[in-house]
């Protein structure tokens, strides 16, 4: 499944959310589905203002992926584990956006992903930013990465479907 169809598919399922499900947590540690979906919004943004600055370099990079980075990459996606991140980025995601607020913020991220799907392969791939554990990426493996982590979160949003009192 291509990215803009993955990411169009999560926000077109917002609609099946009541704020009372968006907004519920089944354990404090656990977070909502609204959590869930503001983390993803932010992290595309990043990963997109990362492929924004490999557009605008002028230097190539000649160091590469990690070994964890060259896996991510050479598997296509994240192992089916979860991911704890550090404390100091681990900072808890918004918990109050509605529905429609998340359904524009997703608007958003479609509309720079669908910005760039024709035009990312033309950036050259020797311009990198690096990744805190995945080592340097070029602006295809960054817009890449979008649809990775959205794919990855698929399981959590399952899970926390299941935990939801209906």
């Amino acid at each position: 499944m291509s990215e803009l169809k993955l990411i169009n598919t999560y926000k077109n399922e917002l609609q099946n959310y009541s704020l009372e499900q968006l907004r519920y947590k089944s354990e404090e540690t656990v977070w909502s589905i609204g959590q869930m979906y503001d983390h993803l919004i932010l992290v595309a943004h990043e990963y997109l203002d990362n492929m924004d600055t490999c557009f605008t370099l002028n230097d190539e990079q000649p160091l590469g992926k990690t070994e964890f980075g060259k896996h991510l990459y050479k598997i296509g996606g994240f192992p089916p584990i979860k991911i704890k991140l550090p404390d100091e980025l681990n900072t808890p995601p918004n918990n109050l956006d509605s529905r429609d607020d998340l359904i524009s913020r997703m608007d958003q991220v479609i509309l720079r992903l669908s910005q760039w799907s024709s035009r990312v392969d033309n950036i050259n791939p020797n311009y990198k930013v690096e990744h805190g554990g995945f080592g340097w990426l070029n602006a295809k493996e960054w817009y890449d990465l979008v649809g990775m982590h959205f794919r990855h979160h698929l399981r959590q949003k399952d899970e926390l479907e299941q935990r939801l009192v209906k």
